[in-house]
């Protein structure tokens, strides 16, 4: 589940309501698992749940095409912007 090789060293915390520990510990031991290594594992799996739909998406056929192609096509000229990036930015003065 971590990067191989890691060792766990670092503490998470967290508050739960009696209820929530209960049915968390009942699931944990359905699996045969203790509550820390079910807790763990499904907050990990969530977790890059999360952060893959951040980064990925998926289109139907017709739209992938279409986005490949405004992708690939050249950029539109626009007067202003070039204009502002051609001005220094707030981080390229001097101090």
């Amino acid at each position: 589940m971590g990067a191989p090789g890691s060792t766990k060293n670092v503490r998470l915390n967290i508050r739960v309501s009696e209820h929530e520990k209960d049915i968390i510990t009942k699931a944990a031991v359905t699996l045969n698992t203790t509550v820390s290594e079910f807790v763990l594992q499904k907050a990990y799996v969530e977790a890059q749940a999360v952060l893959a739909e951040q980064s990925q998406f998926r289109l139907p056929d017709k739209q992938w095409r279409e986005f490949c192609k405004a992708l690939d096509s050249p950029p539109k000229d626009i007067a202003t912007l070039r204009k502002l990036l051609a001005e220094p930015g707030v981080f390229d003065g001097s101090s």
